[in-house]
């Protein structure tokens, strides 16, 4: 019997209903409770002390899924390659995840146990980072080659010598990047869901990427299964321990399937959250060199803040992200049809 996505989705949805309720009362009594700056939107006050961390059972889960998918798969031989084989791409994926996991469960945990607000420095998370994705990039290089695919074609573009440096920068962007999509309740969650389904899609479409379609599923599950307890008004938070490991994910998946060039559609919102925080920045700083008073392009940044500041409420702002997702994510797989 081959092993059907939806039966990954199912478990993994089951798994985080079950075990969310369990966990819940263990991260408030060990006081484990997000701490709300004052730099946010001042309606996110209130939830100060909001459970944080949840991004454990969203790792955790995906994780456990995958692994089981993958056995079930090489000893049924529904794919080419034995477990250990390093042409299964199980392992590679994993240490992207985990170890992006890991950077931002170090920073939850210092911030939110420790009580030490900055959590890690950024040179230590960058650090952290540039060496998660150097090794990954290096497997890809040396498994999978140097060329990305043209999306709309059936060309692929070749980096040669710089694949490995330009797809370490691009793993250290994508997990900042959704690090940076969580900042209000359900949103990151939903747009992983979504676009994880159409990742799904077109590692199913594609031959040989069983394993990387079985993370894709399973991590939809566990985020469907999250927004139960995340969705607004949430009663949990996945922290950086989750963002970073959806981030992880989401640009490992692409890699595997040299389809970097997709990130820019299914993970369009997540992209947008880092641009719109680099044009603030950037912005506020050339301003305030020319006039000596900085001026913003958005009331506020990541974006979604500018959104909730011009009146939207977050339920709309997470609703408006869907849409946006669904659409692109829809495109990206049109767009791989001619590779087919």
């Amino acid at each position: 019997m081959t092993l059907q996505p939806y039966i990954l989705f199912a478990l993994a949805v089951a798994l985080m209903l079950l075990l969310m309720p369990k966990l819940l009362p263990v991260l408030k009594k060990m006081k484990f409770g997000q701490t709300i700056y004052d730099l946010g939107p001042q309606a996110h006050k209130k939830k100060q002390g909001t459970p944080n961390m949840g991004g454990i059972l969203i790792g955790g889960i995906t994780v456990v899924v995958t692994l089981l998918a993958a056995v079930w798969m090489t000893v049924k031989k529904e794919v080419e390659y034995s477990f250990f084989s390093w042409q299964n791409p199980l392992f590679a994926l994993l240490f992207v995840a985990i170890g992006s996991m890991a950077i931002g469960f170090a920073d939850d945990f210092i911030k939110d146990v420790k009580k030490r607000h900055d959590g890690l420095s950024p040179i230590q998370k960058i650090i952290g980072q540039i060496a998660v994705g150097a090794l990954f990039s290096v497997y890809c290089y040396y498994v999978k080659g140097s060329d990305v695919v043209i999306p709309f074609t059936k060309g692929t573009w070749d980096l040669g010598i710089f694949y490995v440096p330009v797809m370490t920068v691009l793993v250290v962007f994508m997990t900042n990047s959704a690090n940076l999509q969580d900042g209000v309740d359900g949103i990151l969650s939903t747009v992983t869901a979504t676009g994880m389904v159409a990742f799904g899609l077109i590692a199913t479409l594609f031959g040989g990427n069983e394993i990387v379609a079985a993370m894709c599923f399973a991590l939809c599950g566990a985020c469907v299964g999250f927004l139960r307890f995340n969705a607004h008004p949430a009663k949990i938070f996945m922290g950086d321990t989750g963002s970073m490991f959806i981030g992880g994910v989401m640009v490992g998946v692409a890699m595997l399937m040299k389809l970097e060039f997709l990130l820019v559609l299914i993970c369009f919102t997540c992209i947008m959250s880092s641009v719109s925080v680099m044009m603030q920045t950037l912005y506020f700083k050339y301003t305030r060199k020319k006039t000596g008073t900085g001026k913003r392009i958005f009331k506020m940044s990541p974006i979604h803040h500018h959104f909730e500041l011009c009146g939207m409420k977050e339920v709309q702002v997470v609703a408006m992200y869907f849409v946006v997702t669904l659409v692109l994510s829809a495109i990206a797989v049109v767009s791989v049809l001619p590779l087919i």
